[in-house]
């Protein structure tokens, strides 16, 4: 498999108490992969485990080109939206990668910030406050700043979560536009009529995989009704997993 993404044994938690279990497998290079599963079942912490925020507790994951080569969007609800900052700042934070902290904008950039903003249709609200944004408003610019990330790896943590139809539609074309440039993305999700729908291969877990592999074939009754009694009867003996040397 020509793999963007590989998991080697990967046990991922907090204060040493795992909370996704020895994952191992891989993540096709250009495929779009949606990741559900119940509350509490270690999706979010997976998309951190890829970018690095979440160091393994035992095995690793490695990523193609290295993690500065994913974006990563999190939940709205870990943006700090007090921070005095406009849309247009927060866009072109997209561009840091290449810039650099102290790098300056320059006429290509700021051509870039208006199209990634025009992208995703704010055209206008570039002067305004995120603090002032709805939350459909608010995903939209972080959108445009995945955009400016121009990364061959993207993780999209429930994007679609508090938001206006009108704006998770238009969001969706842009993670198909991503797709069709052979981008991988993964992206947790709740709609399962959304995965369905738009999304190829599918991983299911309940703190350990369940199924893995054709959203047709995750997605069953059997295999849904196995993830929920999976994360309702935890092994309540397992002890702290020690951080790998």
């Amino acid at each position: 498999m020509n793999a963007a993404i590989r998991f080697h044994d990967l046990t991922l938690g907090y204060d040493r108490h795992p909370v996704v279990h020895h994952l191992d497998g891989a993540v096709r290079r250009g495929s779009l992969t949606a990741v559900v599963g119940p509350n509490g079942a270690g999706k979010s912490t997976l998309l951190k485990g890829i970018v690095g925020t979440l160091k393994p507790l035992q095995g690793k994951v490695t990523v193609e080109a290295g993690r500065q080569h994913v974006a990563w969007l999190p939940q709205t609800a870990d943006v700090d939206r007090s921070f005095p900052i406009n849309v247009y700042d927060l866009v072109s934070m997209g561009l840091l990668r290449g810039s650099g902290l102290f790098g300056g904008i320059g006429r290509r950039d700021r051509h870039r910030i208006e199209e990634a903003v025009a992208a995703v249709g704010l055209t206008g609200f570039e002067d305004r406050a995120i603090g002032t944004l709805s939350g459909g408003q608010m995903q939209r610019a972080l959108f445009a700043r995945l955009l400016l990330q121009d990364a061959q790896v993207i993780l999209l943590d429930e994007p679609l979560t508090a938001i206006d139809a009108k704006t998770a539609a238009d969001l969706l074309a842009l993670v198909r536009r991503w797709h069709s440039e052979e981008r991988t993305i993964l992206a947790v999700l709740h709609d399962l009529d959304t995965v369905r729908a738009m999304f190829p291969d599918t991983l299911l877990v309940a703190r350990e995989a369940v199924a893995w592999g054709s959203t047709v074939e995750v997605l069953t009754a059997e295999n849904l009704l196995r993830a929920r009694r999976m994360l309702e009867a935890p092994d309540r003996s397992a002890g702290a997993c020690a951080r790998a040397a």
